[in-house]
């Protein structure tokens, strides 16, 4: 069964009155007039808030080069919440392999399953996360489709790092990604490490095909492709071949969603998030503006009309009007798992926004856990 079977079989039948249960993708913003501090702050309150009304797993995304956006180093982000967390599944949304060598991704996941074990997710894009140049930097390469033409490769070999099962007479046999599977072989009992489960990613259907052959879960970045979700899923479905991790498919969808105490106020939030990524499409990214910027700011036609389009695919409003969307979104791509994105420029306002969608699905308020 597993993709953590079937989430819980749908959270066990218990996240309040969810259709399926609910995430987090975490893009650790940083507003204009804040710093990467105040951000960081801002996540450890949300994962620890996330946590105590029963959302099922809590996603940092790799970024670069990006002022408005902290989560350069996910792996170091991800600690940091493993030591303030207790129950939520922590993991990549994702982790761009094609910028890091298959044996590193490998010890910094098998470093957090020691941390957190049992609870970390390791999802896999293919993309740089950046601007070309950017790109080239980390990949130390011009060949910037290098990398993603070679996916398939790497992803083997990673897979092969983290269940420490290199072939005899393959040039990586001896070599063991640490902490790992190579630990719990010692003749003195040590109970088998779990190790971290592998997510695909993706916007368009690469991702979505491979996923489905190899049988892995897959999450869908419908936050920032929405035309795409349906015959991505679709394709998923269509290619899905049962696995040992996975007997059926299990798929996700990031969504941008952000509930406010006022509507009028949503519409203010949902314009600052258009600007933002009207700057970030057109080379231009910078913190992410405020309300105030955004409604002094001087959008061209052009602009006008992306920030328009754009705007329509961010699930915003009340609770009962985010949930009323979200609900519909479900029903249409038919969903296993909702990942939400809210973007706003101060953090007590993306803290406010799970919290109201909390409360109106019903989810119920667990117990603290003592470190």
């Amino acid at each position: 069964m597993t993709a953590d079977a079937k989430a819980d079989e749908i959270r066990g039948r218990t996240q309040g009155t969810a259709p399926v249960p609910l995430s987090v993708l975490d893009l650790v913003t940083v507003g204009s007039g804040h710093t990467a501090t105040d951000a960081l702050r801002t996540s450890v309150a949300l994962s620890r808030l996330t946590e105590s009304r029963g959302f099922h797993r809590y996603w940092v995304a790799e970024h670069h080069s990006m002022p408005g956006v902290a989560s350069s180093s996910p792996a170091v982000i991800l600690a940091h919440l493993a030591a303030h967390t207790h129950r939520i599944r922590l993991g990549s949304g994702g982790v761009m392999l094609p910028n890091h060598a298959p044996l590193v991704i490998a010890e910094q996941f098998g470093t957090l399953e020691a941390m957190a074990p049992g609870r970390v997710d390791l999802g896999l894009g293919r993309a740089p996360g950046t601007d070309g140049a950017t790109a080239a930097a980390l990949r130390r390469t011009e060949r910037l489709n290098e990398g993603a033409d070679d996916f398939p490769q790497q992803l083997a070999e990673l897979t092969r790092f983290l269940d420490d099962d290199f072939p005899d007479g393959h040039p990586y046999r001896r070599i063991h990604a640490i902490p790992g599977p190579v630990q719990s072989t010692s003749p003195g009992g040590v109970q088998s490490t779990h190790r971290p489960p592998i997510w695909l990613l993706g916007s368009s259907g690469f991702s979505a095909r491979l996923a489905g052959v190899l049988g892995l879960p897959f999450a869908f970045a419908h936050h920032f492709s929405a035309q795409n979700t349906v015959p991505a899923l679709d394709l998923y479905r269509e290619s899905f071949q049962p696995s040992a991790v996975l007997d059926a498919p299990y798929a996700l969808i990031g969504v941008s969603a952000l509930a406010t105490d006022d509507e009028n106020e949503a519409r203010r939030q949902v314009l600052a998030m258009g600007l933002n990524m009207a700057r970030l499409r057109s080379g231009r990214p910078g913190l992410f503006p405020s309300p105030e910027e955004a409604e002094a700011y001087e959008f061209s036609p052009m602009e006008r009309e992306f920030v328009s389009s754009w705007m329509t695919n961010i699930v915003h409003g009340t609770a009962d009007e985010v949930r009323t969307g979200l609900d519909d979104l479900q029903k249409r791509t038919g969903a296993d798992e909702l990942m939400l994105v809210s973007h706003a420029h101060r953090g007590d306002l993306r803290l406010r926004s799970y919290e109201l969608i909390a409360d109106a699905y019903a989810l119920p308020v667990l117990p603290a856990e003592s470190s």
